[in-house]
Parts: C-alpha cells; structure tokens; sequence
C-alpha cells in the first residue's frame, strides 16, 4: 500500500509541475501547506486558463465534428455563426503567418482553423445535399481560399491585417449571439455538442482572465466577457433543452407503458 502511495506521488509531482507549477510553488503548496501563497496562486491561475484557452481552441471542435458526422445531420447549427467563427481563427492565424511568428506559436491555431473549415462544409453539406447546395459549397471554398490568399499577400497591409486580428472577438461574439437566437428561435440545440459547447465555454473564461491580465478593464477585456457571456447563454440552452428532451421521452415512455 505504502509502495503504491510512493508511486502515485511522484506521477502526480511530476503532473503538476510540468503543466501547472514550478517546483518552489510545488514545495510551497504541498510541502510547507502554504497555500495563501499569492505568486505561486497565481503562476497556477495563469498556467490553468491557458490550458483552457487551449481546450477551447484545439479540442472544442472535435466533438461537434463527431456528433455531425455520426448523426448524419447538422440540424440546429447555424451555418452563418460558423462561418463566422472560422473568419475569427482565420483572420489570428493569418496575422501570426505575416508577422512571421514560428508555427509552435501558433500551430493550435492553424488546427483549429482546419477542423472549422471542415465543420462549415459538413454543415453545409447536410443542410443542402441538393446541386444548388453543392454550388454554394463550392463558391464558399473558392471566396474562403481567395480571403485567405489575399490575406497572406505581401501587397495586403499590415495594418489590415493587425485591425482584423485585434477585432477578431466580434466576429466571435455576432456568431455566438446568432446560434443562442436560432436556438431560441426552434425551441432546440438540435446536433449542437454538448462537450464542445462546454469546452468554448471554458476557453472563453480562459481568454478572459488573461485579457485581464495583460491589459486590465481595457475595451478588449470586456468584450472577451460578452463573448464568454455568450458562450454561457448557449451552454445554458443545451441544458435546458437536453433536461426537457429527457423528461419528453420519459412521458413518451410512461405513456407507452
């Protein structure tokens, strides 16, 4: 028992220190119980809002990808948030590849922009497999990959590029505000992932604790909490209508028996 303890605790050390701590907070919090230690506090605030702000940007799509592919539908999902979403990670990572950042700092970045791209088109697809809906998917790829050309573009200015990555969180926020209102609209979340839509919640606290950060009660600060306000209001409707499809199917059930 002893043995399996010693092991777990230097599995755990190790944990903690590679992902929330160095070593002197380490011995602060568990050695010594300090755990009113404000800098190593946080040092471990900091460290865990950005692995949300990580969850957010890389995992977040992956579930609603899944949750598409296996329903075979994308009923619920507005396509217009999407795609708005998409020029939001669109228009960062194409500000980090003009000013020439190495591709470790933004590589979660360039992931993500993948996996939206490849939501938009699923979605897109199931909510029109007709030939129309087949050419409106194409021309959205071909006005997609020209935006994104004409960003990469040495004739394009910085300066562009600079407003577009700075204002970036309105996009965010229209998109996130059209898909609470649509799900308003149909009483449902429909195909909306309930892990994902968490996750976008946590990477916007994330980014709202670090814009707090780095530049206090600026304009951006606040508008990363109407973003994560957003993000809260969409999370409270796949509750709520998750609770009342429940309690629809177990009347359904009742009634059958």
């Amino acid at each position: 028992m002893d043995t399996s303890d010693e092991g777990r605790m230097p599995r755990l050390k190790e944990f903690l220190l590679t992902f929330f701590m160095p070593e002197k907070c380490y011995d602060n919090f568990f050695v010594y119980f300090n755990f009113m230690h404000v800098p190593c506090l946080k040092i471990v605030l900091s460290k865990t809002m950005g692995i949300l702000i990580l969850l957010g940007i890389v995992i977040a799509p992956l579930p609603q990808i899944w949750k598409v592919l296996w329903s075979g539908s994308s009923n619920g999902l507005c396509v217009t948030s999407v795609f708005l979403e998409l020029l939001a990670i669109s228009t960062h990572a194409a500000f980090c590849y003009i000013q020439k950042f190495p591709i470790g700092a933004w590589g979660e970045s360039l992931f993500a922009l993948i996996q939206i791209a490849v939501l938009s088109l699923l979605v897109q697809h199931y909510q029109g497999k007709t030939i129309k809906g087949l050419k409106k998917r194409c021309i959205f790829l071909a006005l997609y990959c020209g935006f994104m050309f004409l960003l990469a573009l040495p004739l394009t200015p910085a300066s562009v590029v600079w407003t577009l990555h700075e204002w970036n969180v309105l996009l965010v926020i229209a998109g996130r505000f059209l898909q609470a209102r649509s799900n308003f609209r149909w009483g449902h979340t429909g195909q909306l992932s309930a892990l994902s839509v968490f996750l976008v919640f946590l990477g916007s606290l994330g980014r709202t604790f670090s814009s707090l950060q780095d530049t206090g009660l600026s304009l951006s600060t606040h508008l990363h909490v109407v973003a994560c306000c957003c993000s809260a209001v969409i999370l409270a409707q796949v509750l709520m209508y998750w609770s009342k499809s429940v309690k629809e199917r177990q009347v359904e059930k009742d009634k059958a028996e």
